[in-house]
């Protein structure tokens, strides 16, 4: 009876470069701090109003400078949309490889059709990336296998098929770290919006009242600094999921490529082996 020797898989590797930003806290931090200070010496210096009490805007910054303690909030949720959304670029570029996807894919292909494994390792070697560190992961379980005696074939399949599984997996990470932030960002930014409009138009209606009379030109001054934080409110949301759907996108195009060359690489082995005892 042959003897089935086990033999660990390769260790994966990591991919270089920028892996992205994982103490996404302190983003938020560094964004708020600079929301307060654009908020206090940018928007709320005296050049942007009539009148040293500030009470009177003359252009777009004093008016929104009169939206209140939450323009700062909204800001430091709009800067974050935009740091987020670099970081996940720089990591994704990271993860995608230096060629194109699709180039990438289809070559591997090809190699595996021609069972010219060498090459395929070549290609993972050269594109680098989470693609290429997975597939790199299967080929090494394939040679594996094809070294193991006294293993059915379906057998040494499925260890192919989870060798490649447990790459994806360590890979996932990268690839959707930080998208959950972004994704309530796009609920917080209206909802934020909202709120400092309610505000507004309280602050605007209890000053009319206290004032004892109905003056239009008052309550529509109000008004319209209260809308400030919904149209901020808005833009940030639109922003937030601007970016979220688009890096979403680009993490499913990245697992539609790994599924289909592990599949392949599976596809590739049952073809080239009979039924092993």
């Amino acid at each position: 009876m042959a003897t089935t020797q086990q033999k660990a898989v390769a260790p994966k590797k990591k991919s270089e470069g920028f892996q992205g930003v994982r103490g996404a806290f302190w983003i938020i931090v560094v964004c708020a701090i600079i929301a307060v200070l654009l908020f206090n010496f940018w928007m709320g210096r005296e050049a942007n109003f009539a009148d040293a009490s500030k009470e009177t805007p003359i252009n777009v910054w004093g008016t929104i400078f009169k939206g209140g303690v939450i323009v700062p909030v909204i800001h430091t949720l709009l800067l974050t949309v935009l740091a987020l959304s670099i970081e996940r670029w720089l990591a994704l570029k990271t993860a995608f490889g230096k060629g194109a996807l699709p180039k990438f894919v289809a070559n591997i292909k090809d190699a595996l059709n021609k069972n010219d494994f060498a090459k395929a390792q070549q290609l993972c070697d050269n594109q680098k990336g989470s693609v290429a560190n997975v597939v790199s992961a299967s080929l090494n379980a394939y040679k594996e296998m094809e070294a193991t005696a006294g293993i059915k074939k379906a057998q040494k399949v499925a260890k192919i098929q989870q060798a490649h599984e447990e790459a994806s997996q360590l890979e996932m990470p990268t690839l959707t770290m930080n998208l959950p932030m972004i994704a309530t960002i796009v609920t917080l930014g209206t909802l934020t919006g909202l709120l400092g409009t309610v505000v507004g138009m309280i602050r605007s209606f209890s000053a009319l009242s206290a004032g004892g009379g109905a003056d239009s030109a008052a309550l529509s001054a109000g008004i319209s600094e209260a809308l400030i934080n919904t149209a901020f409110g808005i833009g940030t949301s639109w922003c937030a999921v601007v970016a979220y759907n688009y890096y979403t996108n680009k993490v499913d195009k990245l697992t539609f490529a790994l599924d289909e060359v592990g599949y392949s690489i599976a596809q590739t082995y049952e073809a080239n082996h009979g039924e092993e005892a």
